[in-house]
């Protein structure tokens, strides 16, 4: 009962100092990103890493085809082999993804924000053909997922400044 209490105490004390500091969400009405969410259209190349990585973005920003933005994002994906058997066989594989995205303002038609993210995934090759290429297929999804989510973070945390 003593910890319930104690941690009950923390998260008070640490959302007053959080309300003291002049912290604002960043989906709240005076927070920077307010102006991304459900206001921007994600353009990504028709494959299925496109499709992929505008998927994610969408369900973090929300779709609006209509919205004042336009979000290009292009994905890139390399295979290499990490790791090989004593007969010369590759049973490991890392996946190395770059995605470059530019936040276009339509009205000014005039790129407000750009950058480039990187990261990787693995998948073993230990099973049979199609096992290592569902191993492939699901490890790409996951670089993806997790390329989407660092261009979120990267546009929530300079989304200060954006015109509504």
């Amino acid at each position: 009962m003593w910890l319930h209490r104690r941690q009950t105490l923390f998260a008070l004390s640490a959302l007053v100092a959080g309300a003291a500091c002049g912290f604002t969400p960043a989906y709240g009405p005076e927070g920077g990103a307010s102006v991304l969410q459900d206001n921007l259209r994600v353009a990504a190349p028709e494959r299925r890493d496109g499709f992929l990585i505008a998927q994610r973005l969408e369900d973090r920003f929300g779709r609006n085809d209509g919205g004042r933005y336009v979000l290009t994002v292009t994905p890139t994906i390399q295979r290499q082999g990490l790791a090989t058997s004593v007969e010369g066989t590759t049973n490991r594989f890392q996946l190395t993804g770059r995605a470059d995205f530019a936040l276009r303002d339509k009205d000014s038609d005039t790129v407000v924000r750009q950058g480039r993210v990187t990261d990787f995934a693995g998948f073993s090759a230990t099973g049979s053909t199609v096992a290592t290429l569902a191993a492939e297929r699901d490890a790409a999804a996951r670089l993806m997922v997790i390329l989407a989510d660092q261009i979120v973070d990267r546009l929530v945390i300079s989304a200060g400044g954006l015109p509504a």
